[in-house]
């Protein structure tokens, strides 16, 4: 096994892991979302008159509708339905009447799902110098052969690796870095549970092994779950499918850069 991958498990089950990998991924929920109060008045009015079309209208222009219907996208993306689906439109409004004010406010204003907010948290870590050295924009970066980490987006620093490293996904990357002469790219994933969407994101981390010709060391920066000893498909796929490949935690991957 990937001798960075067992450096990750052990971490993961032998230390303090959740509390240090609060560090790199501090998903605290944001506050309620703020609803406008023009838009909030003219739901309660709408609410109190029993105006159903108007009352949909009003709260469909908000973020998240107060309840979840399957109809809900299609209202959202063509309003002029409202009209030609009564039926829909009082079945909907049914259950409104039946939450009442205060509830609907309640489902309106929820904090955005953690597992939303994990994505930026990774570039944060690195930004506070968490790997050594503060990151750098593209000319500090390419103006010298030194250990850097580069500064940008996803979608920038995937335009350098497609165009220095031979990278052709057409997907942004998490880290591009160079230590000791080499350079090294990256996605990173908080794995939060076993399952379809966490499953489908392992997959796309792991993407990149199997990219031919680049011109960069591959890592898929994993933690969560997957370092779970036990009968579970992504612990078995770190050490079994892809035992031989770079994958490790963001806890061991200073480690890991600075002995290159």
């Amino acid at each position: 096994m990937n001798h960075w991958t067992e450096l990750s498990i052990a971490y993961a089950n032998q230390r303090s892991y959740l509390d240090d990998l609060f560090q790199v991924y501090p998903t605290i929920p944001e506050g309620i979302r703020e609803i406008d109060t023009t838009i909030w008045k003219t739901i309660e009015r709408n609410f109190r008159k029993r105006d159903n079309i108007a009352l949909m209208q009003s709260l469909l222009k908000l973020e998240i509708f107060p309840i979840k219907d399957s109809y809900i996208a299609f209202l959202k993306r063509d309003q002029s339905a409202l009209a030609r689906n009564p039926k829909t439109v009082n079945r909907i409004c049914g259950r409104l009447y039946e939450m009442g004010l205060p509830k609907i406010f309640e489902r309106c204003s929820e904090p955005k799902e953690t597992n939303r907010q994990i994505g930026p948290l990774f570039k944060r870590w690195i930004d506070k110098k968490s790997l050594g050295i503060q990151p750098v924009n593209i000319n500090t970066f390419t103006d010298s052969n030194v250990d850097a980490i580069l500064d940008g987006s996803d979608a920038q620093l995937r335009d350098f690796a497609r165009q220095e490293l031979n990278y052709y996904r057409a997907k942004g990357l998490d880290l591009v870095a160079r230590f000791h002469g080499q350079y090294v790219i990256a996605e990173a994933k908080f794995l939060t549970d076993f399952g379809g969407h966490q499953n489908a994101q392992f997959e796309d981390a792991v993407t990149l092994f199997k990219l031919s010709g680049l011109k960069a060391i591959p890592i898929a920066v994993l933690d969560g779950v997957a370092y779970l000893k036990g009968d579970n498909k992504l612990f078995r796929q770190i050490t079994e499918d892809y035992a031989t490949y770079n994958i490790m935690s963001a806890l061991v991957l200073r480690e890991f850069l600075y002995q290159l």
